[in-house]
């Protein structure tokens, strides 16, 4: 028979342990996803890693989408602390890039440019979180619900753009914006599209925010409040204002990755479905991976691009259905959701025994 007991304050190495675990258990999962489909799970494993991490070409695919990952997901991660769950990442990262193309396409370039589309994407990205956090504190509306609506909105807003008012003079087939000048665009890596200035700024920030989570007083008191909202109201914490302000960050965060995409990669605004490849959802798992520590998204971002990049190679290599990367973060998540019952709780193995 199988009993729980819980486990006070899990150690770092319990975490570990049981993440590695739920990642484990999502391999075997979609290995089993594979083999139905008619794949040899080795050869479509083999074919992901190699086509990634083996290959010059490939890596600098994951390194492209590491970036937006790595900035929403350490922006998650601190959201999460403070038990604001943010959903809303791609809407955010949405905003941020339409920001950032309203200082390329509207204002004169300059030196300033670039600056002030990071400021302004930002900024954007930070508001738009800050909507849902204003409802949940005002009014208690659940966060998951309005943070994942709002993206929806966003995607709407970004399509209204690049088929009316925004809408470049020589549009052929899709839709989107008029060309960037080269004041408002990214430098990239000889031969890639990995824009190296938000590479790095993504770093900054994952190191940033955790300096700010275990260095700082409101670090200090973003963590009362996501572990104990009634102690920290007894020692006068406001919960309200951490929650928006932590909000205001994870959605800034998120803005600069919207600009790093438009700036760095596309040099216009386009369709949203091209702008962004799912990085706001796949993002939750880089944060939830990371357990609530922005620097940890250093490592988890890579494994998601990893994912990501490994996913478009099983469409082409093994015929792959186009929604298989859905699959293989669907299952991630929904192991990493389970695995939190073996963080908090440790697993006995005895013999019940019958009460009369």
């Amino acid at each position: 028979m199988m009993r729980l007991s819980p486990v006070v304050n899990p150690g770092p190495l319990r975490l570990l342990l049981v993440t590695l675990a739920a990642v484990l258990v999502a391999a075997l999962i979609c290995a089993g996803v594979f083999a139905l489909y008619g794949v040899s799970p080795l050869e479509a494993y083999r074919s992901m890693l190699g086509s990634t991490l083996g290959d010059p070409v490939g890596l600098s695919e994951v390194a492209r989408r590491f970036i937006p990952l790595l900035l929403i997901g350490a922006g998650l991660a601190l959201a999460y602390r403070a038990q604001f769950v943010n959903i809303g990442g791609e809407g955010q990262l949405l905003l941020g890039a339409v920001g950032g193309s309203g200082i390329a396409l509207f204002l004169p370039p300059g030196p300033w440019t670039l600056p002030l589309m990071f400021l302004l994407g930002a900024l954007a990205g930070g508001l738009w979180a800050w909507i849902a956090v204003w409802l949940k504190v005002r009014y208690r509306v659940n966060e998951i619900v309005t943070t994942l609506m709002l993206n929806y909105v966003a995607v709407s807003l970004v399509l209204y753009l690049i088929n009316g008012p925004w809408k470049g003079r020589n549009v052929q087939g899709y839709v989107y914006s008029d060309l960037f000048p080269d004041a408002a665009t990214l430098p990239v890596l000889g031969g890639t599209q990995v824009h190296w200035p938000t590479l790095v700024l993504g770093v900054l920030v994952a190191a940033g925010l955790q300096f700010l989570l275990t260095r700082s007083v409101f670090g200090y008191r973003l963590r009362v409040v996501g572990e104990n909202p009634a102690a920290a109201g007894y020692a006068g914490i406001s919960a309200g204002r951490v929650m928006t302000l932590a909000a205001l960050i994870t959605g800034g965060a998120a803005g600069l990755a919207g600009v790093g995409e438009v700036a760095g990669i596309h040099h216009r605004l386009i369709e949203p479905g091209q702008l962004s490849l799912g990085y706001g959802f796949t993002a939750v798992i880089v944060a939830w991976l990371a357990r609530g520590n922005p620097l940890a998204a250093l490592l988890t971002a890579p494994l998601m691009g990893v994912i990501l990049a490994g996913g478009d190679v099983l469409k082409i290599d093994q015929n792959m259905p186009f929604r298989i990367v859905d699959v293989f973060s669907g299952v991630m998540l929904l192991c990493l959701i389970v695995s939190e019952l073996f963080v908090q709780n440790r697993v006995r193995l005895g013999t019940g025994r019958a009460h009369g």
